[in-house]
């Protein structure tokens, strides 16, 4: 039986895990990778960490070389060679040599679009000036890095608030490089909260790295010697010696489009869930192919490093050759960052996409310590925990805090998968030892807390909506001691504590809404339940208390 010939366009994650779990299927396959970069497989997640110095050595984030594939897998991997046009009538690639320019034909049974996607740059006037870099490649990081070593770099400024552009200004900031981040969208994290990204952003600014957000840049202005030297934003002029787009990216799809494959509503290769495209016998995988949601079941695109090395496996398995087949069933959109100490993780949906999709949502906001507080090393992190109030489902969560946060992160992806209600989410049987969680873990006290807003135990304040709360006569009380009060307090709040609410309860005024706030929330809860007691109607919590406010205290 003739061997299959397999031709994979794009390497790094989806390409070379398809190219190698296909040989692990099918041992008689003939593979040929194909890519543009010098590059095949590469650590991409590891880049900005490259820059920081945190990672020394370029060859620490190469995964293999070609000559691996070839000696370890007897695949062939041709560095510098694009793909010029797909022939799905005559299932042949036509491919240029980027170093010798020669032009080559490459015939196939089964064909993997494994493209990826590519940075966005936006249409400013000047973005062909020197020191203006983006950072999806080794070779752009390494550009970056030796700039960095070989110049008196000063003033950066990074376009783009996403995960990439704040973890490349966290790690310009610790090689002592002063940084501002630029985001057009209202806050940075776009696909977070408002109420967690702003706890981030004032974090943030703490670290020493300045934030704009709301700002789109005008044009990069020269510095007189052919470099960067300024960017114009509509909220003024930054210096800058060091420009780093990192806008987002957009898929590769100029050779689908071209050979007639179908486009999803995302504007990435739509897939099956066995990862094929419109045209028999070619696939898609990774970056440029789209998703679909778990929960909504709509098309979505996620181009992270987890998810294109999944879509390259199921690939794999079915264009293989053999019996076995696999499918993608979706993804969450689930992610994690570090920023200096604090952790952010996501999953599922957040609130205003939940809103959006017409669900009935419910959210809380609870802090909690990420193992025995008793225990060296234990940190607080933040729970938001976002639920359907009709049907009790957990739709998504986002946690962050100096603790750990990609365990109970990984708990809400489990839960949202299996179709958990809240209510099942506050009885898993998760592991306990004072070096590890509390004995109630902390997803188990947002599930707990969440529950108690659900029976309308109390009601719930959010740290975004206290000011217009307060604006319009709301009350705001501390319940937290007279010392605790004196360090560090909200603005217009007054202090009650809590072992001397009933005496003092006299002093409020019971027509006015009155939103009881403490450290984390327990003690605001105690106290409603004293208030409710006496006869107070309009009594809410501000939910997550000092530790989750994400404003300026005084």
């Amino acid at each position: 039986m003739k061997s299959e010939n397999i031709v994979i366009i794009g390497g790094v994650a989806a390409g070379t895990k398809a190219a190698a779990k296909a040989k692990r299927e099918n041992p008689d396959l003939k593979i040929v990778v194909l890519t543009k970069d010098r590059h095949v497989s590469y650590a991409g997640c590891g880049l900005p960490y490259y820059v920081g110095d945190v990672i020394k050595e370029e060859k620490e984030l190469l995964v293999r070389r070609p000559k691996d594939f070839l000696i370890d897998y007897d695949i062939e991997v041709l560095t510098e060679m694009e793909a010029l046009k797909i022939i799905p009538e005559e299932k042949k690639v036509v491919v240029k040599s980027l170093s010798t320019g020669d032009i080559q034909d490459f015939e196939y049974d089964k064909l993997v679009l494994a493209a990826g996607a590519s940075p966005f740059i936006p249409p400013a006037a000047g973005k062909e000036l020197g020191n203006i870099l983006t950072m999806r490649t080794v070779t752009e990081a390494t550009a970056i890095k030796n700039l960095i070593n070989e110049r008196d770099i000063k003033e950066a400024v990074v376009v783009g608030g996403g995960l990439i552009g704040l973890e490349v200004a966290e790690n310009l900031s610790l090689k002592g490089i002063s940084t501002t981040v630029v985001e057009l969208a209202p806050h940075i994290l776009p696909p977070y909260d408002a109420d967690v990204a702003f706890y981030v952003q004032k974090y943030l600014g703490e670290k020493g790295i300045k934030i704009l957000t709301g700002t789109s840049v005008k044009a990069f202005t020269d510095d007189g010697q052919g470099n960067v030297g300024a960017v114009i934003t509509d909220a003024g002029t930054l210096e800058a010696d060091l420009v780093v787009l990192a806008v987002g990216v957009r898929p590769n799809v100029d050779l689908a489009v071209e050979c007639g494959v179908v486009l999803g509503a995302t504007g990435a290769i739509a897939v099956n869930e066995r990862m094929e495209t419109s045209i028999k016998d070619i696939y898609a995988a990774g970056d440029c192919a789209e998703n679909i949601n778990l929960i909504s079941g709509r098309p979505v695109w996620y181009p992270m490093g987890s998810t294109a090395n999944k879509t390259g496996r199921v690939a794999a398995i079915n264009f293989a050759g053999k019996t076995h087949k696999d499918t993608m069933e979706g993804v969450l959109g689930t992610s994690i960052l570090k920023l200096f100490e604090l952790n952010v993780g996501k999953t599922g949906f957040s609130e205003r996409d939940a809103s959006a999709l017409g669900y009935d949502v419910e959210t809380v906001l609870v802090p909690a310590q990420d193992r025995a507080h008793y225990y060296p090393g234990s940190h607080m992190i933040v729970t938001k925990l976002i639920v359907d109030r009709k049907s009790h489902l957990v739709l998504g969560g986002q946690i962050y805090g100096e603790g750990v946060v990609d365990k109970p992160v990984d708990i809400l992806v489990t839960a949202i998968t299996f179709g958990a209600t809240v209510e099942q989410l506050a009885k898993l049987d998760l592991a306990y030892a004072p070096p590890f969680s509390m004995a109630l873990s902390s997803t188990i006290v947002a599930a707990h807390v969440m529950n108690n807003k659900l029976q309308g135990r109390f009601s719930g304040v959010s740290p975004l909506a206290l000011k217009e709360k307060m604006e319009a006569g709301a009350v705001l009380v501390d319940v937290r001691t007279k010392n605790e009060f004196f360090v560090r307090s909200i603005p217009g709040s007054v202090n009650i504590p809590l072992r001397h609410m009933v005496e003092r309860a006299g002093e409020l005024d019971r027509s006015r809404e009155i939103i009881l706030n403490c450290k984390l929330g327990l003690r605001a809860y105690m106290a409603s339940l004293k208030l409710k007691g006496l006869g107070f109607e309009k009594v809410s919590i501000l939910e997550g208390g000092m530790t989750a406010y994400p404003f300026e205290t005084e």
